[in-house]
């Protein structure tokens, strides 16, 4: 799966002749996973038209701050494009696009967004060679870096003009390897290992019921995201759940039982750097699992429970500089519960969550958490979106390791 999965894509598209060369560029965005969405100069529109790249972006085509034709028509709002956008793709980028690029000469669209614009920008040139290679275009592209763009190189071939050489736009193949080695590059996590531990357990009373609890596995598959998302090579060991998550980073491990995921932890622990422990484990299980479906004949039934494996502590009891993290679900005394937690199970940070909180727990889309450091450090979130939360909880890690 590409890097590029899942992420907002904006394609700038400048009035150049490679502006042909863009439908082919959307389709290998789409076929990546993005999703895309395309704004154009007024005279790219001479190249390639609106209509090819709405129906390959299956998105609108932004050419113009308003509809000209339509007296009621609402602006489009070039800042909320900007801000939408994980990357910004400019391509092709003329000498003229980049010089308003550089001086900040904001009239067209393209270039509105471009200034509001708060992701990666990548710039893909296309002119002939002449221009190319003026001291005036080298000024540019050294002005355009140290803004912070990146640039991705022309190539070299037959130009417009008949002439030979450097100039051409990169071809839409060569646009999409150079940003997927480029990001991936980047990533901070890259090169790290993550264990995480998601869902519930369920223990097994007879072949049809079991013991088990409300966790959806949401928070647990949300790091296993935001991890994946920033390089790392994750392990995911999911108990019962309808969740998916397709990542070509992480490996998803499907056990049932508190027994399973304790076989499976101590299976991948040795290998990684990092372990979070968001499952929400049984504390425990049926002694005697009936072979049969166990009949109602009796007005109560008694069940023997046994301790299940710690699967933390045990864990921690093993850890060889692994930077291990467990959650602590509480519902009194919080604060006190989760401190004894860090030293009992020799952890380096634990993530408190409290059902007294409300937004927070099982089934829901929020978490309210405090993290609690195992100097007994305390640092309260605001009530977050589980995704948040899961970003919060990988920047600690990324804290940790120094990227």
């Amino acid at each position: 799966m590409s890097v590029l999965s899942g992420k907002n894509i904006l394609l700038g598209i400048s009035g150049g002749i490679a502006a042909y060369k863009t439908a082919g560029l959307v389709r290998l965005f789409i076929k990546a996973g993005a999703h895309v969405k395309v704004v154009m100069t007024p005279a790219s529109k001479d190249f390639v038209t609106p209509l090819t790249l709405s129906t390959l972006s299956k998105n609108p085509v932004y050419s113009s701050f308003y509809h000209e034709e339509d007296e009621n028509a609402v602006w489009n709002n070039h800042v909320e494009l900007g801000l939408w956008a994980d990357y910004f793709i400019i391509a092709p980028a003329t000498a003229n696009t980049m010089a308003k690029m550089v001086s900040g000469n904001s009239d067209n669209i393209l270039i509105a967004t471009y200034l509001s614009a708060k992701c990666p920008v990548y710039v893909a040139p296309a002119m002939d060679l002449d221009m190319y290679k003026h001291p005036s275009t080298t000024e540019t592209f050294r002005l355009l870096e140290s803004f912070g763009n990146t640039i991705i190189p022309a190539e070299s071939g037959e130009l417009a003009s008949g002439l030979y050489g450097e100039g051409r736009m990169a071809e839409p193949e060569n646009i999409l390897a150079f940003l997927e080695q480029d990001i991936a590059g980047k990533l901070p996590l890259l090169g790290k290992k993550i264990l995480v531990t998601a869902g519930p357990t369920y223990e097994p009373i007879d072949p049809v019921r079991f013991i088990g609890n409300h966790s959806t596995g949401k928070m647990g598959y949300d790091i296993a995201r935001a991890a994946a998302d920033e390089g790392a090579e994750v392990v995911l060991v999911s108990g019962p759940t309808h969740l998916k998550l397709l990542h070509n980073r992480v490996n998803v491990v499907h056990v049932t039982s508190s027994q399973e995921m304790y076989t499976a932890c101590h299976e991948y622990f040795d290998g990684v750097d990092a372990a979070v422990a968001a499952a929400a484990v049984a504390d425990y299980r049926p002694k005697v699992v009936a072979e049969q479906k166990i009949k109602k004949s009796e007005s109560t039934l008694v069940l023997e429970l046994e301790k299940t494996k710690d699967i933390l502590a045990s864990l921690g009891e093993k850890k060889n500089g692994q930077y291990l993290i467990g959650f602590a679900l509480e519902t009194e005394n919080e604060i006190e519960n989760a401190k004894a937690k860090i030293t009992k199970k020799n952890l380096d940070l634990i993530v408190l969550n409290s059902l007294n909180d409300e937004g927070a727990g099982f089934g829901k889309a929020t978490n309210k958490v405090t993290f609690i450091d195992r100097e007994f450090n305390l640092q309260p979130m605001e009530l977050k979106s589980k995704e948040d939360v899961a970003a919060d909880i990988i920047d600690k890690i990324k804290k940790h390791y120094n990227v």
